[in-house]
């Protein structure tokens, strides 16, 4: 509808359940309000209103509910608003629709069976961005799923769906001037993406063939999309994959690959100027049916491979002077944003769009790390930050033996909601104004239907509701943990199958050498959480001690930590082992050399006290890619009685157990005795995530200590601490 510039109109479309209801103010009762994202400013004034059936709404400024539009009000920030709920009635004021419609969300979820409490609400977005991103390539999801996720996404005022649309996995918009891309390329052999993409049988199939898997958007299915989600008030920003993960589109019209033919590659030739058409052709149709201003064109781990043999991209790297394949991306990137600029369009890309040099007016999706969006703020370019780390909500978000497989990581959704997207140590206030926002990534290798995609997004995805909205000075774990736990039920009575929380404990430390202590702090995802442990190993109880504070230990503790319902243990006990050990501070020399991705705490961190968790990513595992050889300097000769060290694998990202693992002991740093080898006993084959401890128990007098571990396997080897007493 359109609103003129002071209007109170007549509110049909509230959707509180009570389009008929008269609401008059309740005797003083401060109420429960779970909020999310929490607004800018909320207080709560006490009690509720209750109903009454005989409202007739009116037009004019003395009606009982008010929506006032105001392009003067909060300076014309588009989506604040000020929502005021007192004895008189409710008036929600705002710039234009976007603040309503956002002011009316925040009604919805106040409603509940006794009324609206009364509230005073000044509240703003902390950024313009607040994305979710969905793989349909990898698995193929309906509209129908694509709008459910839009119901969810605008309740909690997400205002942004990036939707991966081409990949290797097949091809899923309609092309009216390369149908082949569907009829050929959007369905395969396999559903199973492991058997598909890693067997002998990764074959597309032409559409209608019996047994073929996957699917496609007609453009009318698109527009339906957009046209729902612009109702909700959320973008929607298609993406298509150039140069590299095109797999799909060589097998449809090979002539647009280096070599010619189907099944030889993932990237474009850019030394051919067909592929440009292509590219513009495609995205001439997509923007047909995306009002989007910003249009994804990928721009990540393309091969380049082909690039340096071909004749085709050699001769455009010596017609143009350049000097490596990195160029050749860069061209293909510069020549997609001037054609998008020349459609009204903004380009945006993966973090790789770097590689080569930036197109002049792109805007940076940053998702290996923060490096490339700090890079790309500092040139003076608008970016998105989407780390891996944070905000890849594939990852496991608890014990992988309690989820469904999923392709590594992990990221409960206390990390997900510690995320900041400024990274302000590194840059200028006026640098920071260039991050846009958040999103979060669902790539759906492992995910394969609604279900399961639902789980793996909720509740994570109100964390990055909160993240994008809130103020970072009014964020708290403790404060978002019971609205969070508040609004399971919301999401199951929208039909999500939500993640209902880990019953697990979280265990953080915090190593004090002056006092020479460890203190271990427990926290669960659940709430309220009676947490009840133990320290010498044991299974807790119900009459276990009750965790109040911090757990000091100053020698060693096996931790044992649990919640507790009506006296009764909830799922399996989390359990850490905490050690002082004496090798804690001593220098250490690495006779390998570690890998830079991964340093843990640094040079240091085998011997720092803290042990890693459940990924390989949380800063405490330290990874190699050869076999690990280091040397610990006890300072003195001095009695040595056990040395351990774990190491983690998780073949799906490549991490592997070392082959073996040896203790060698020396008294002067010249000769060394070897105290034993013990092999792995993990297969190599076993996908889930595990871990060994290598222990090694004698009587050895010695200064230096060192540790031998063998790669046994094409891949990482990780591990995060070694314990001497």
């Amino acid at each position: 509808m359109t609103l003129p510039k002071r209007s109170y109109m007549k509110v049909t479309g509230l959707a509180l359940a009570c389009s008929s209801l008269l609401f008059s103010c309740a005797p003083k009762e401060v109420p429960q309000v779970n909020l999310i994202p929490k607004p800018a400013h909320i207080e709560v004034t006490g009690g509720y209103f209750k109903v009454d059936s005989n409202l007739i709404f009116g037009n004019d400024q003395s009606g009982t509910i008010r929506y006032v539009v105001d392009e003067s009000f909060n300076g014309g920030n588009p989506e604040g608003y000020a929502l005021n709920v007192t004895k008189k009635g409710i008036e929600l004021r705002a710039a234009s629709k976007f603040g309503l419609f956002y002011g009316e969300q925040t009604l919805r979820q106040l409603y509940t069976s006794k009324g609206i409490p009364c509230v005073s609400i000044q509240d703003n977005p902390r950024f313009p961005y607040r994305g979710l991103h969905l793989d349909v390539s990898r698995h193929f999801f309906p509209k129908e799923e694509v709008m459910k996720l839009l119901n969810v996404m605008s309740y909690y005022k997400l205002n942004t769906l990036h939707m991966h649309l081409t990949d290797a996995g097949g091809w899923r918009i309609q092309m009216d001037k390369y149908p082949k891309l569907t009829t050929d390329v959007a369905f395969r052999t396999e559903s199973d993406w492991q058997k598909w993409w890693d067997g002998k049988d990764r074959k597309y199939l032409p559409e209608g063939t019996p047994g073929a898997y996957g699917g496609y958007f007609t453009k009318e299915d698109i527009r339906e999309i957009v046209d729902y989600a612009t109702a909700r008030h959320i973008n929607i920003i298609p993406e298509i994959e150039f140069p590299g993960h095109s797999d799909e589109v060589f097998v449809a019209y090979p002539e647009l690959s280096c070599a010619g033919k189907p099944y030889t590659t993932g990237d474009f030739c850019i030394g051919n100027e067909k592929s440009f058409t292509f590219m513009e052709d495609v995205l001439s149709e997509v923007i047909e049916l995306f009002p989007s201003e910003y249009i994804h064109i990928g721009g990540d781990e393309a091969g380049k491979g082909a690039w340096k043999t071909c004749p085709k991209c050699q001769g455009l790297m010596r017609r143009n002077g350049m000097k490596d394949v990195d160029e050749l991306q860069s061209y293909m990137i510069h020549r997609a944003e001037e054609f998008l600029i020349s459609k009204g369009r903004k380009l945006i890309g993966w973090d790789e769009i770097l590689e080569g040099g930036l197109a002049p007016e792109a805007t940076v999706m940053s998702w290996r790390g923060e490096e490339g969006g700090i890079k790309s703020a500092r040139m003076g370019h608008d970016v998105v930050m989407t780390p891996g780390g944070y905000m890849y909500f594939d990852f496991y978000q608890a014990d992988p033996k309690t989820q469904p497989y999923a392709i590594g990581g992990y990221t409960p959704i206390k990390r997900a909601y510690s995320y900041n997207p400024v990274p302000v140590d590194s840059l200028t206030a006026e640098e920071s104004k260039h991050i846009l926002g958040v999103q979060a990534n669902t790539w759906t290798e492992y995910i394969k239907d609604e279900k399961h995609l639902e789980y793996m997004m909720f509740p994570r995805a109100l964390a990055v509701a909160e993240i994008g909205w809130t103020p970072q000075e009014d964020r708290s774990w403790e404060d978002f943990k019971p609205r969070m736990n508040a609004n399971i039920p919301v999401l199951q009575r929208m039909g999500i199958n939500t993640f209902t929380l880990s019953d697990e404990i979280e265990t953080t430390m915090e190593v004090d050498t002056l006092r020479r202590e460890i203190k271990v702090m427990l926290d669960a995802e659940k709430y309220p959480a009676e947490i009840r442990y133990t320290t010498d190993g044991s299974i807790p109880a119900a009459s276990s001690r009750v965790y109040n504070g911090p757990i000091v230990v100053k020698d060693s503790a096996d931790i044992k930590a649990a919640i507790f319902r009506d006296g009764q243990l909830q799922g399996t006990p989390t359990e850490k082992k905490v050690d002082y050990h004496r090798g804690i501070n001593k220098p250490i020399h690495y006779n390998s050399k570690l890998y830079s991705g991964y340093m843990a705490g640094g040079m240091n961190a085998l011997l720092d006290g803290y042990r890693g968790g459940l990924t390989y990513l949380d800063g405490r595992w330290q990874g190699y890619l050869n076999d690990l050889d280091c040397v610990v300097d006890m300072g003195e000769v001095t009695d040595i009685h056990k040395v351990s060290s774990r190491f983690m694998q998780l073949i799906g990202p490549g991490v592997y157990q070392p082959g073996e693992v040896e203790l060698l002991t020396s008294e002067d740093g010249e000769s060394y005795i070897s105290q034993g080898v013990i092999p792995t006993t993990i297969s190599n084959t076993d996908k889930d995530l595990s871990f060994q401890e290598y222990t090694f128990n004698g009587d050895w007098k010695a200064r230096y200590i060192r540790i031998k571990a063998k790669e046994a396997n094409k891949g990482f080897i990780f591990t995060d601490e070694i314990v001497i007493w």
